[in-house]
Formats: C-alpha cells, structure tokens, sequence
C-alpha cells in the first residue's frame, strides 16, 4: 500500500444505478458505514439524507471528504442520471474530486469478497446484468490472489444467448435470474450452480473498493468532466420491437 493511500479515510461511495439505492462511507481501517436498500421511484428521495446521515454518524461534513465516489453505470438510465446529478450538486462547489466506477467492475470488485466465491477460487469470471429491451451487459474479469479483478475488454451489450463464456469458471449478476439458461445455449460445457451468483448486484460497497484503488493511482477527475456510461444509444423499445420479442421468445 502507498503512502496515498493509506492517508486516504474519507471517500464517500454513491450507487443507484439498480433498484436500489446505496450510500457507503470510507472510514480508513475501520468498516465503511453503508446504507443499502431496494427502492422502486423513492432513490431521489433518499439519497442526499443518506448522505447527510452517514456523514453526521462519522462527525465530518462534505469539506472534510477527500474524494465522492459514484457508479457511472451501466444500468437503470434514470438511476444512473440521478446519482451523476447528486454528484455533481455536492462536489462542484467545494471542488471535491469525484472517481466514475462501473457498475459491472463494483460487482466484480465486491464478488470476490462473498463465502461461496472464496469456496471455488476462480481465476476468470464474468459478470452479467439485465440491460432491459432482452439484452445484457457483462464482461469478463481476471482474478489473481486478494487483488481487485481485472477487466477484460470493454463492457459489452448483446443477446442473452450471445454471451461469451470460454474459459469462464464462474458467472455472478442478475442475468442468471433473468434469462436463466438462455445464457448457456451456446456454451458447451455445463457450469454447475456453486459456480453461479444470481444475487450478487452493484452497491455502494463495490463502488467504494474500486475507488481506493483508483485513488491510489491518481485516476479521480474533476468534476465536470464526469458522466454516465452508456453502452446503449438507444434507451426504448418501439412498440413493433416489443411484440417482435415476445413471439421469439421460448414457448413453455
């Protein structure tokens, strides 16, 4: 660890580019204080006394943080304004240096951490996460020893069924939940359900454990150069789109 970032105690970490809204703050050493809850329209709500809330248990004030922290997505495309917006509102006028994290990498980064992955100890993984209009987001990731996971290529948008997956010894993300085997229709091997994570999604824990890395490689940037990642142009389905899905889909 370098001298950077063991001074660093103070990153607040925001996500709400899921159904839920997350709020974590860095306390050095100690274990981060964290709010996570599932949220249907009420993120634009919670959020900023979230904020204010955590912030008051830790005794500081936005002044004394050292950076914000916030997943840029990709993912809910109103989630993702909001909590680029929220960012941008607390950190502009006290010059606080912001640090983009996203979405998929935060799972990645917080995956490593959970029982059942430390039980396989894979080497290569991937993410995969419902992007809506029957598509996915997700990527491949490297994993050597305790270190954060690296990503492989950019985030990708494609089919359920065009999933890439040679070489993959585990799979993590709400995509399994969603399209369940239309994941696997092209791979030829069969993964068996230790190796699968349906439930593991972004939160404010992930985005905070990519930020201290990122911090300590001078990797923030100012705050108005700060925007959403969208692997998608467009954000809707016309109405012949939607009907042309549901007659291809599967028939039970």
């Amino acid at each position: 660890m370098n001298l950077k970032e063991s001074e660093l105690t103070r990153i607040l970490a925001i996500d709400t580019s899921s159904a839920w809204c997350s709020v974590a703050l860095s306390l050095g050493d100690d274990s981060p204080l964290f709010k996570h809850e599932p949220v249907s329209a009420g993120a634009s709500q919670l959020l900023l006394p979230w904020v204010a809330e955590l912030l008051a248990q830790a005794d500081l004030s936005l002044q004394d943080l050292d950076a914000i922290a916030i997943g840029v997505g990709p993912g809910a495309f109103t989630g993702v304004r909001l909590g680029v917006a929220a960012v941008q509102g607390l950190a502009i006028a006290r010059r606080i240096p912001v640090i983009p994290v996203a979405s998929l990498d935060a799972i990645a980064a917080q995956l490593v951490h959970t029982k059942q992955f430390k039980s396989v100890r894979p080497k290569h993984i991937a993410v995969a996460i419902d992007a809506r209009m029957d598509e996915i987001y997700w990527a491949q990731y490297q994993v050597i020893d305790d270190a954060l996971p690296i990503r492989i290529g950019e985030i990708k948008l494609c089919k359920p069924e065009d999933l890439q997956l040679q070489g993959v010894e585990y799979i993590a993300g709400n995509a399994l939940k969603e399209y369940g085997e239309r994941l696997f229709s092209k791979s030829n091997s069969t993964t068996p359900k230790s190796h699968l994570d349906p439930e593991m999604g972004v939160s404010a824990l992930g985005v905070l454990e990519c930020a201290k890395f990122q911090w300590a490689g001078n990797h923030q940037i100012d705050v108005h150069l700060l925007e959403p990642l969208y692997i998608r142009n467009k954000v809707a389905l016309t109405t012949l789109e939607r009907l042309e899905n549901l007659d291809q889909r599967p028939k039970s």
